[in-house]
This record gives structure tokens, C-alpha cells and sequence, in this order.
């Protein structure tokens, strides 16, 4: 069975977000791949059929990458 259009989707954002981990400071990635994990669990109890909420939430993680992908983006706090 493969994945629907808004599920692939959101695993290529996690891949990218991953990704963008990459790219920071060896002594920041952690924190940086935390806060992604994180973001990503805390909407696994999502109903599947939430269209409207998926697509909010990966518009809303387009925009949280875009921002951390930044070079000028060291460090960031995971709670």
C-alpha cells in the first residue's frame, strides 16, 4: 500500500528538515533534531482525515524550516 499525496508530504518535510540538521554546527545538530522529532510527535494523534489541520501544519512547518535553515540560525531550544 503506498502513501497518500499529504502523507508524503509530510515524510518529505521531516526528510528535509533532517536534512537542514545537517547543515548546522556539529555541537547544535542534536538540539536542532530534537525540536524537529518533536514537532513532528507532538501531531501524530492527528486524525488522518484532518485535511485542513494537515495541510495548516505543514504550511506551518515549511515556514519553522525556512527560518531555521537560516546560516545565521546557530542553536535552538528544545522544551
Amino acid at each position: 500500500m503506498g502513501y497518500s499525496g499529504l502523507q508524503r508530504e509530510v515524510l518529505s518535510l521531516y526528510r528535509q528538515c533532517l536534512r537542514a540538521c545537517r547543515a548546522k554546527p556539529a555541537d547544535a545538530r542534536p538540539g536542532f533534531k530534537a525540536f524537529a522529532r518533536e514537532s513532528f510527535e507532538k501531531n501524530l494523534g492527528m486524525s488522518k482525515r484532518d485535511f485542513g489541520l494537515i495541510e495548516y501544519q505543514l504550511r506551518k512547518g515549511k515556514r519553522q524550516l525556512e527560518l531555521y535553515s537560516r546560516p545565521e540560525i546557530r542553536k535552538i531550544g528544545v522544551q
